[in-house]
């Protein structure tokens, strides 16, 4: 199977969007067939020998005020890239900019699309804007109807697209690597380092901006023997470290460094209430460390309230600290949440989650021969 992959991020971009769609190409590639990769050029772009499949890089501008981001630049070079790797199927991930240029490409070209949901685009308007949520909403419904499937990360995100009244919405989760990401490397002289009075080690990985509401952590960096542990980088990383008295600021990680993070943690706690789906939650989970995270989105389905974490209100700061302070004083039932989380995610590997994405393709071609007979 031939399937160009349009993603409006690729590494070396590290967030939800770029990661997925790089086990996506690797897994197409691994399972012998024909993967190829369209996104967005950035100012530094990586060795193209270590990519999985070839890699067509358009032309991009940082969107002003978050640089990290990159928009593609409108052209031709969307369309002719899949018409010279003669697609068989357009995989459109996280479809805003670039992917409504594959989706025309593939239109044009009678090639099936499959978009797959991953960003609230509706919830980014009402924090950057306070406005623009029913004009995003316009925009994922137009593009996600377009294609011959939308693969949605979660039982929430199905809700939401399907009540929006987008067609044809299937659950599509997203794996993890239960190798690099285990209890296996904590390691002890990185959390002498972190918490050199044995505080305990609260951690946040992602990206530092306004829609993860990371200054919610403010409460809990008063609490007593409690050390907060800030992974990541973005437009609000000069204002949290002002606002989170006592954290400890790593800047990004990646691989296996950030493993020995995540496993040396003692609680991991995310705070925005956006998630699709949040790769850091189950990224912890498989590190066996057990998660405080928002009762919305994506964390409903990976995050078991009372068993592998605690599901607190979003935008509830005292909620968090009493959630953090409450396995602080409960070490017994912060190794059990921790174990438990480990076992729920442990199979939940990307080349399984690979294999569902794999049906799902089969499927949209198989409609797609039967409609023309």
């Amino acid at each position: 199977m031939r399937v160009a992959i349009v993603t409006e991020s690729f590494p070396p971009d590290v967030n939800g969007v770029a990661h997925c769609a790089l086990r996506t190409a690797e897994h197409l590639a691994r399972r012998g067939h024909a993967p190829l990769v369209v996104a967005p050029a950035g100012p530094h772009m990586p060795d193209a020998a270590a990519d999985p499949c070839p890699v067509v890089r358009v032309p991009s501008l940082p969107l002003p005020g978050y640089p990290q981001v990159r928009v593609a630049l409108p052209g031709r070079r969307t369309a002719a890239a899949i018409s010279a790797h003669r697609a068989d199927l357009v995989h459109l991930a996280s479809p805003f900019v670039l992917g409504v240029r594959g989706l025309a490409a593939a239109t044009r070209l009678g090639i099936p699309a499959v978009a797959v949901y991953q960003t609230d685009l509706a919830g980014y308007a009402r924090t950057y804007l306070n406005a623009g949520e029913a004009a995003a909403w316009r925009r994922i419904r137009a593009v996600h109807t377009a294609a011959a499937r939308t693969l949605a990360p979660s039982s929430a995100s199905v809700a939401a697209l399907t009540g929006q009244g987008v067609p044809r919405v299937h659950l599509w989760q997203r794996g993890v690597d239960p190798v690099r990401f285990h209890p296996a490397h904590r390691d002890d002289a990185l959390r002498r380092e972190l918490a050199p009075r044995g505080e305990l080690i609260v951690g946040y990985v992602g990206r530092l901006a306004a829609e993860k509401q990371v200054e919610l952590l403010a409460e809990t960096c008063t609490l007593p023997g409690v050390r907060v542990v800030v992974v990541g980088d973005g437009p609000s990383a000069p204002a949290l470290r002002g606002a989170l008295p006592g954290a400890v600021f790593l800047g990004r990680r990646t691989g296996d460094d950030l493993a020995r993070i995540y496993a040396s943690l003692d609680v991991f706690c995310h705070t925005g209430p956006f998630e699709t789906f949040c790769q850091t939650v189950q990224e912890a989970m498989a590190s066996g460390v057990p998660v405080v995270a928002p009762a919305v989105g994506g964390p409903l389905d990976l995050v078991a309230h009372g068993r592998t974490g605690l599901l607190v209100p979003p935008g509830d700061a005292l909620s968090v600290r009493t959630a953090i302070q409450l396995l602080h004083v409960e070490p017994r039932l912060r190794m059990r949440y921790g174990a438990e989380a480990r076992a729920e995610v442990a199979n939940r590997t990307w080349e399984a989650v690979g294999d569902q994405l794999l049906d799902h393709y089969a499927e949209v071609l198989g409609e797609r021969t039967a409609a023309a007979a």
